[in-house]
Parts: C-alpha cells; structure tokens; sequence
C-alpha cells in the first residue's frame, strides 16, 4: 500500500517560484537552487516551474536563466553572432520555422552523443584514431541521420520560406514567373 505522500506525487515535479526568487521543490519539500534545477535537467527528470502566488508557468524563463548563467560562465556555447542570428528570427516570418529546426537538430546531436556513449570502451590511441578518421560504422550511422534530419528540416525551412514570399508578392498583386 502507498503511503499518502508517494500517492499525492504527480508524474511532473511541481516547482514553485515564490516573490523572493526562491525556488520550492514541492516533491523534496525543499529549496533548491537554480544549480539544482540544472541537475534535474541533465538528468532527465520531468518538471515544471509555477509562479507560487499565480500559478503561471515559468519554466521556459528559468531554463532561460540556466542557459544565461551558462553562456556568463567559462565556455559559452554560441558566438555572439549566433545569438544576433537567434534574434533576428523574433518577429520574422520564418520564427515559427526556426524553433522546431533548432529543435530536432539538437535532438539529432544528442541521438548522436547516446549513440556513442552505449558504444563507448576504453580510449586507446587506436580508437581515438578511428574515431578522428571517421571510420565507425556506428558514427557514419548516427552522422549521416543527423544530416539526413537536418537536410529534411532545411528543405521544410526553404519551402516554408517559398510559401511566404509568393503570399507577400501577392499581397501587391506580383505573381512569380
């Protein structure tokens, strides 16, 4: 029999975000640091961050705040113009585009570096080797899914972008010859 505590979890942890910028962990039943939510992303572990007074989700601006204090950190990921690049999509008509090729090319990334961790052995110099000339089956395999989703995604990304120029020369009555 469950006691009444394993019983009231939900399936999604439950955050909260109280006035004060702390953070409440209504399964740990305790503060937690912005550090620690890091950790529940590295690990998988399904959640959501709710404002503790509205109830508003704040999950997509905590993870944002992960990603800035990342990016502050030693080794930032992205240059500074590929965050202009990133911005100059608000607003555009290809924004709506652009999220989900972001998307499943970083899924294709991480598809690529679980490929590699399950095949992973000790590193000798022969292996090393091999992996810098390419030769793996396994990372031709995960490389060349990776470039066939992301040739699928920049054919979506193209025609969507065709679509649009034909509605916006329509617009003023000019029709592509």
């Amino acid at each position: 029999m469950q006691s009444k505590k394993a019983a009231s979890k939900s399936p999604i942890r439950v955050i909260k975000k109280y006035p004060n910028r702390r953070l409440y962990d209504t399964d740990a039943s305790a503060y937690i640091t912005l550090a620690e939510v890091k950790q529940l992303v590295m690990e998988g572990a399904a959640f959501v961050v709710r404002d503790a007074k509205s109830g508003d989700d704040l999950t997509r601006s905590i993870l944002l705040q992960i990603i800035l204090e990342e990016e502050a950190g030693g080794a930032p990921m992205f240059t500074e113009q590929a965050l202009a690049g990133i911005i100059r999509f608000y607003g555009h008509a290809m924004q709506s585009v652009m999220g989900p090729y972001l998307e499943k090319n970083i899924q294709a990334m991480a598809e690529l570096q679980r490929h590699m961790a399950q095949s992973a052995q000790p590193l000798t110099p022969e292996m090393w080797a091999q992996f810098l000339t390419m030769q793996s089956p396994m990372l031709q395999g995960a490389l060349g899914s990776y470039a066939e989703q992301s040739k699928t995604m920049f054919t979506q990304l193209q025609e969507q972008m065709q679509k649009n120029t034909e509605q916006v020369l329509g617009a003023f009555g000019i029709k592509r010859p």
